[in-house]
C-alpha cells in the first residue's frame, strides 16, 4: 500500500512481509460475499486473480468455486508461496501462477474473451482503478465480472491527518467518485461492498506482530519499519474516513442508454410504472414524490432507453429515513413489459449511486418483490418518513 523505490527499502518491505497470511484488508467471508455477487457463473469458471500475493483468495476460488485459477502476481516469492499452498491443500491442479505486469496483460496467457471473472484484491491501486476497469473489461467472456476493490475516502471532509497521509500514498477519491469513473469507463455496478474493519485486522494485526520481530538493522528496514507503523497509526486514528470498496462490475449493455429523466419524460414515466406493477400506484406515488420536497431529489430519477429511442425502465431514488439516520430509498425500479429480463434496469445503478451525497448515505432501502429484486433489505429496521410507504417496489 505504500510506494517503494529504492531497492533496498523494496526488498525489506518483501522481507517484512514474507508469509503473511494477507497482503491487503480481506476475509474469506468478504471473498465469499463477492463471489456471490459476481454470479452466477459457469460450473468451472475461468478465474483471472491479478495482483495475487500468496494467493488467499486464488484458493478459496478455486476450492469452493471449482474455479479453474490463473493467478498473476510480479513478486516470483508470492507465487512459489502459492503453489506450495495449492499442492498442500488440493486445489493445486486447479490453479496456475503466472508471473506478469497486470499493467501489461498481453501476453499469450491472457487471450481476449477467456476468463468468466477477473479478480482484484487491493491490487488495482498499482496501475489505476480506472486504467483497471476500462483495461481489463477485453479478458471477459460474454457475461463474465471483474471483482476490483479500492482505497475510497468514506467520508466528503476527510482530516488534515487522514489527508497528509493518503496525499502521499495514493490520493484517494470518495465511493461516489469512484463509483463514477467504473461507469464512465463502460461498467455497470452490480454491488459496492466497503469492507468491514475487521477485514483490516485481518490484514494488520499479522503484520504488527511481523514489526514486532523484525530486524531493524537489515538493509532498507528502518525505512520500512517506520513507514508501516505510520500506516497502522493512521488507520488507528483516522480509519472512520477511509476503507477499501469493492466493486462487482459488468461491462455495460451498449443497447440501453441512461440518462436522468426530462421533464418531457413524466407521461412516459407514468406509463412504464403502470405497465410494470398490477396497479398504477407506484405510477401515482412517484407523482407524489416529485411534489415532496423533503423526499425528491434532483437527478436521481433516471430513465433507461430502449434502441428506437422509447422509455424502456425507471429508477426512483429518495430521501427516507430509517430510525433517526438518514438514507435514499430505491423504489420504484419498472421495466417496460416488452423489456423486462434483457437488462434495461440495471444500467442505472452506478449513475444514481455516484451522484453527490449518494455515498454519504449509511442506509439504502430497497424495498420489493423477493421474486423481482436481488436487493433485500429483511434484516434492517423499516424506513419511515418522505412519504415512503409499504406500496414501493421493484420489478426488473
Amino acid at each position: 500500500m505504500t510506494d517503494h523505490t529504492d531497492a533496498s527499502r523494496t526488498e525489506a518491505f518483501f522481507t517484512l512481509h514474507h508469509r503473511l497470511p494477507r497482503q491487503s484488508p480481506g476475509s474469506d467471508a468478504t471473498t465469499r460475499r463477492l463471489l456471490a455477487a459476481a454470479g452466477p457463473l459457469p460450473d468451472r469458471p475461468r478465474v483471472l486473480d491479478l495482483g495475487c500475493g500468496p494467493g488467499r483468495a486464488a484458493l478459496l476460488l478455486a476450492a469452493e468455486a471449482g474455479a479453474e485459477v490463473t493467478a498473476v502476481d510480479l513478486h516470483q516469492p508470492f507465487l512459489d508461496e502459492l503453489r506450495d499452498s495449492a499442492e498442500a491443500r488440493g486445489p493445486g491442479d486447479r490453479i496456475r501462477t503466472v508471473r506478469a505486469d497486470m499493467g501489461d496483460l498481453t501476453g499469450p496467457e491472457f487471450p481476449a474473451s477467456s476468463f468468466d471473472l477477473v479478480w482484484a484484491e487491493g491490487s488495482a491501486y498499482c496501475i489505476g482503478f480506472a486504467t483497471a476497469v476500462r483495461d481489463w473489461q477485453r479478458l471477459l467472456a460474454p457475461g463474465g465480472a471483474m471483482m476490483i476493490s479500492e482505497c475510497v475516502w468514506t467520508t466528503d471532509t476527510p482530516s488534515a491527518g487522514a489527508r497528509g497521509f493518503w496525499d502521499r500514498n495514493g490520493s484517494l477519491r470518495t465511493l461516489s467518485e469512484t463509483t463514477a469513473v467504473a461507469v464512465a469507463e463502460g461498467c455497470t455496478v452490480a454491488e459496492v461492498l466497503v469492507q468491514p474493519d475487521s477485514d483490516w485486522d485481518e490484514y494488520y494485526v499479522p503484520l504488527a506482530e511481523r514489526i514486532r520481530s523484525a530486524d531493524p538493522t537489515a538493509p532498507g528496514m528502518e525505512w520500512a519499519l517506520a513507514a508501516t507503523r505510520e500506516e497502522l497509526a493512521v488507520r488507528r486514528d483516522h480509519g472512520a474516513e477511509y476503507g477499501y470498496a469493492a466493486y462487482v462490475l459488468r461491462p455495460a449493455d451498449p443497447r440501453w442508454a441512461t440518462r436522468p429523466e426530462a421533464a418531457a419524460d413524466r407521461e412516459a414515466v407514468h406509463a412504464v410504472n403502470t405497465a410494470a406493477f398490477p396497479t398504477r400506484e407506484e405510477a401515482d406515488l412517484v407523482d407524489a414524490l416529485r411534489a415532496d420536497a423533503d423526499a425528491w431529489l434532483p437527478g436521481l430519477s433516471y430513465v433507461a432507453e430502449a434502441p428506437d429511442g422509447s422509455l424502456a425502465a425507471y429508477a426512483l431514488l429518495t430521501r427516507c429515513r430509517v430510525g433517526d439516520a438518514p438514507a435514499l430509498a430505491l423504489a420504484p425500479v419498472a421495466t417496460s413489459p416488452a423489456h423486462q429480463r434483457q437488462g434495461p434496469g440495471r444500467p442505472w445503478c452506478g449513475r444514481c449511486s455516484m451522484r453527490p451525497g449518494c455515498a454519504a448515505r449509511r442506509w439504502w432501502w430497497c424495498s420489493g418483490i423477493p421474486t423481482t429484486t436481488r436487493a433485500s433489505a429483511s434484516d434492517r429496521p423499516p424506513a419511515t418518513g418522505s412519504g415512503r410507504d409499504s406500496r414501493c417496489r421493484t420489478r426488473r
